[in-house]
């Protein structure tokens, strides 16, 4: 039987452990990152993978740096004839690549080669695009550079955040690395060299990302809402302080009113103008040191202050 090592880290990674479980493959071990301070109360928390792995009593490792030659060679020890991973967090070492017999494949979740790196689902949004998908490729030290195994396409909706898209992604990738694997055992594979010329990236989400410039156009605006929810949630600012915003939608404006300014307020959201003629609709709002809440809610309590004309974001400028 093909021994296996699954490297990864989050939600993600659970959906593509348990298929391979389920599938009968000999899961020897599995790789995740440390236990990580969580919440205001900084509880030590593990990783949804460990938790998963112990369900079924696969022993854990879990590397700070798996490139320490201490810890690689615990992996090595355990002579794996495979070595699959899925938003693992860090990048293996040669000594680690050149070892299973049969390799060392990543699920990825973009169409390589765009989006290489560790947010491609939120600039799959964040960029607009109307599809999106799973690719399962050789892994080599460069970052998502390996010759492609198999992908697999699916469409991106204007009613998809990241979460959504999370759960859509991770049942694509189980179910590709389900109907990959036999033919990559088989010796059936032959796998296709990635365009390097046509790589874009996605790294990882920076604070400044999430701010809304209210100059920007309402589709930018829009997808950037969406984009960053349900983590870590786009803001603007309303007197000074930060107001998370964590759900809109787009609607056409007739007024030309400044960029900022609530141009309508309705009972069940105010719309905000932007930089073209598509205003945001703030559906679902969070205030400083509050709750997320409706924005009938808010209307009802600290917002009872909103009205046609205010300005939001007046420290973003």
């Amino acid at each position: 039987m093909t021994k296996v090592i699954f490297m990864g880290t989050p939600d993600f990674s659970v959906l593509v452990l348990r298929r391979l479980i389920t599938e009968g493959f000999d899961v020897i071990a599995v790789v995740t990152q440390p236990d990580r301070p969580v919440g205001r109360k900084r509880i030590l928390t593990p990783p949804p993978v460990k938790v998963e792995a112990e369900q079924h009593n696969i022993p854990v490792f879990q590397p700070e740096k798996i490139r320490l030659p201490e810890e690689t060679e615990k992996i090595l020890a355990l002579e794996p004839d495979l070595i699959v991973t899925a938003a693992y967090g860090q990048i293996l070492p040669a000594a680690i690549l050149e070892v299973p017999k049969l390799g060392c494949i990543n699920v990825h979740a973009s169409l390589l080669p765009e989006l290489r790196g560790g947010a491609p689902i939120h600039y799959a949004i964040l960029e607009g695009k109307k599809k999106t998908g799973i690719t399962i490729m050789y892994m080599v030290e460069k970052l998502d550079a390996g010759d492609i195994i198999s992908q697999k396409e699916i469409p991106i909706t204007e009613e998809d955040d990241v979460g959504t898209l999370f759960a859509k992604l991770s049942e694509t990738g189980a179910d590709l690395l389900a109907a990959t694997l036999p033919e990559l055992i088989a010796g059936k594979i032959i796998a296709q060299p990635q365009n390097h010329d046509e790589a874009t990236y996605a790294y990882n989400i920076k604070r400044e990302q999430e701010k809304i410039n209210w100059n920007d156009s309402g589709e930018v605006i829009f997808n950037q809402i969406r984009g960053l929810r349900p983590w870590p949630i786009a803001y603007t600012t309303l007197n000074g302080q930060v107001l998370k915003i964590w759900k809109a939608e787009k609607v056409a404006l007739s007024s030309t009113m400044e960029p900022g300014r609530i141009a309508e307020v309705l009972e069940d959201g105010f719309i905000i103008s932007t930089g073209n003629q598509i205003g945001i609709k703030v559906l679902e709002l969070q205030p400083a040191g509050k709750k997320k809440m409706s924005v009938e809610q808010y209307l009802r309590g600290a917002g009872a202050e909103i009205s046609a004309g205010l300005r939001i974001g007046q420290t973003d400028e």
